[in-house]
């Protein structure tokens, strides 16, 4: 193993990348190159150690960027066209069903993402390596003299934290790893370098509690909003304690039967559990519960939209809350925002032209839905569109034109011909897509209000349509969701307000709890009052309530397995094409299922409205299991370490 043969190498003539916080606009955690003098040197004093600590979180993965956030592309919620607009998208050949195991694409073991040299953001070992020298040193009292005792308290956990979040990153990924709990001398022997796997169950111990520890060192808010925004509280270390135990309850790692015997330890230990153990449940439910209380009460409240001098509709005001729970910066609802991934390129890749005289460079408009996923949004009722017993509406009635009328002119425009799928649909199906007559509303519309504001015009040879040589939108949804509302746009340029990519919200808290609970106990009120909170906030009744007046199944809440899928559905909706589907459809297991299916979209070369809704097939997505839910480990590393064993089916 390349980096755990070479854990103190670096020892003797070690030069560190420094960041720094700067306030940048939106105070976000800039990472700046700033060359720190040797090992020697780098525990003298504050100042230096700062930096090294500065350097832990430049090993944090750059979620809001494209080419990094593998949960983005890796799966089927967005596609793109192939090697067009953007080249090198390594996530993308895993949607397409080529990892591999001989350079894997994001090989976090080795430190690279695109099979080739060294890559940033996934070099975790080497992460974890540098938490481990940190830690080393930041807890003698005789290094760093100029260090205070509350702030070195505050440093180890921020250490302690990150090196909890490296390893979870690792385990999300290989599964069972092995755990670098110190910092290897100069003189390791071959044995000790040379460290076996450790099943998931071990792993998840350490990660917990590497994080107790950490919560209880690190502040339980940002004090200094101008230049720490981004660093670590104790609302985070709990609420990623919430997801690690989530992570770990769920079927891929608690109870999966479907590894062979093989996958052991030495003495025959199973490295991923085939004993289910509700007791897992029970503990993410806590955890969830803890980490909710704790950001509640530290002023963590679900984001919404606060009128402004425009004349708004309530249908657009509901919208904006909902868009910009994600976009907003640092809005109350996100616990955690990743300072060192902002997301200009991301907005212009999402962002559509609206208008012919709008530059399709800065609108790419490449992000693209696939029909399924925008089936998935519920009506405006609150249920499943097949559920719904007040409509006329069925898979194969689905891209049949309809008219909108004037009630439906704040999402599409009055007159206007569209697919019966854009109709009847709930507040976030127009809050977070696009499509052919929708309207979109920013802070630039025409009108300065959201009557006669931008509308989509998506077909081909329409200034929003994909008739550009390279940037287009494949299968014509498009994702607003990702824009910031302020976004600007005109002849002469564009402007997109930044923002740091919400690593984890409120929201999503709610959403770990009331999925845990019903797990761990069955329906209650308790996980009614979580979906209802969020549902609340995007304009639909109770989940109870919903179910009972308009599905055909109006006792599905009433039972774990019905209410399972109730909530698992309900986060799919709500924490969309923010990267998260991706790994749960992988921990339900149920990627095999959903990434065996083709991704669909209209024809996007169609002209009129009878050429454009007709559903074409873009790409037949293959998963094959169990192989496909874990990463391969590369063959390089293999060899190098014996003592490993490779996960199956690679």
């Amino acid at each position: 193993m390349r980096l755990l043969t070479n854990l103190r190498r670096a020892v003797i003539a070690l030069v560190l990348v420094g960041v720094a916080f700067t306030s940048q606009s939106c105070d976000f955690l800039d990472v700046v190159p700033d060359n720190v003098s040797t090992m020697d040197h780098a525990f003298e004093l504050r100042n230096e150690a700062e930096k090294y600590l500065f350097t832990l979180y430049s090993y944090l993965p750059r979620n809001g960027d494209t080419q990094y956030n593998m949960g983005f592309l890796g799966g089927d919620e967005l596609w793109i066209p192939y090697k067009t607009s953007i080249d090198n998208v390594f996530s993308f050949e895993i949607a397409r069903g080529n990892q591999r195991v001989g350079d894997s694409y994001y090989n976090s073991w080795v430190g690279n993402y695109d099979g080739g040299g060294p890559g940033d953001n996934y070099q975790l070992f080497d992460g974890i390596r540098h938490c481990n020298i940190f830690l080393e040193n930041i807890r003698d009292e005789n290094q760093v003299p100029d260090l205070d005792d509350l702030e070195r308290e505050r440093w180890i956990g921020e250490a302690e934290f990150l090196k909890a979040y490296f390893h979870f990153q690792l385990m999300r990924m290989y599964g069972p790893i092995p755990l670098i709990k110190d910092d290897l001398p100069v003189d390791a022997s071959e044995e000790q370098v040379q460290r076996p796997r450790q099943p998931v169950d071990e792993v998840v111990d350490y990660i917990v509690e590497l994080l107790d520890s950490a919560a209880q060192k690190l502040p339980n808010r940002i004090s200094d909003r101008n230049t720490e925004l981004g660093r670590i509280t104790s609302s985070i270390a709990l609420g990623v304690k919430a997801k690690v135990l989530l992570t770990a309850a769920s079927p891929l790692f608690n109870g999966n039967e479907g590894y062979p015997a093989s996958f052991a330890t030495d003495d025959g230990t199973p490295l991923i559990n085939p004993t289910f153990e509700v007791e897992k449940w029970e503990a993410a439910a806590a955890a969830a519960d803890s980490a909710i209380q704790v950001a509640e009460a530290n002023g963590h409240e679900l984001f919404e939209f606060e009128e402004t001098a425009f004349d708004l509709s309530d249908t657009t005001i509901t919208k904006l809350s909902i868009r910009q729970a994600v976009s907003e910066r640092w809005n109350p609802e996100v616990i955690w925002g990743l300072s060192n991934s902002t997301t200009w390129d991301l907005q212009r890749n999402a962002m559509v032209p609206l208008d012919p005289e709008h530059n399709h460079n800065n609108a790419r408009k490449i992000f693209s839905a696939p029909i399924k996923i925008a089936r998935m949004f519920y009506s405006e009722n609150g249920v499943p569109m097949d559920e719904d017993k007040t409509l006329t509406y069925s898979r194969d009635n689905e891209s049949e034109l309809r008219t909108a009328d004037a009630s439906e002119s704040y999402n599409i425009e009055e007159g206007f011909e569209t697919a019966r799928l854009n109709f009847d649909r709930e507040y976030r199906f127009y809050a977070n897509l696009g499509f052919d007559g929708s309207t979109f509303y920013k802070y630039d519309s025409p009108s300065n209000s959201d009557e006669n504001t931008w509308v989509i015009r998506a077909k081909f040879g329409d200034y929003s349509g994909s008739s550009h040589s390279f940037h287009n939108n494949v299968t014509g949804y498009y994702i607003k969701k990702l824009v910031d509302w302020n976004q600007t746009t005109s002849s002469s340029g564009v402007s997109y307000k930044e923002y740091a990519w919400p690593q984890l919200r409120l929201a999503d808290l709610y959403l770990m709890y009331a999925e845990a609970m019903n797990e761990a106990y069955g329906p209650s009120a308790e996980v009614y009052e979580y979906l209802d909170r969020i549902r609340a906030r995007a304009g639909l009744d109770g989940v109870v309530e919903s179910w009972k007046n308009y599905s055909v199944n109006p006792d599905k809440p009433n039972t774990q397995e019905g209410l399972r899928e109730i909530i698992q559905r309900e986060r799919m909706v709500e924490l969309s094409f923010e990267g998260k589907r991706f790994w749960d459809l992988r921990r339900w297991k149920r990627a095999a299922d959903e990434l065996n299916n083709p991704i669909t979209g209209w024809n996007v070369k169609g002209q009129n409205a009878v050429s454009y809704y007709q559903k074409t097939t873009v790409y037949q997505q293959t998963f094959v299991a169990p192989r496909d839910y874990l990463w391969p480990i590369d063959q390089t590393t293999m060899i190098r370490n014996p003592a490993l064993i490779q996960n199956p089916g690679w």
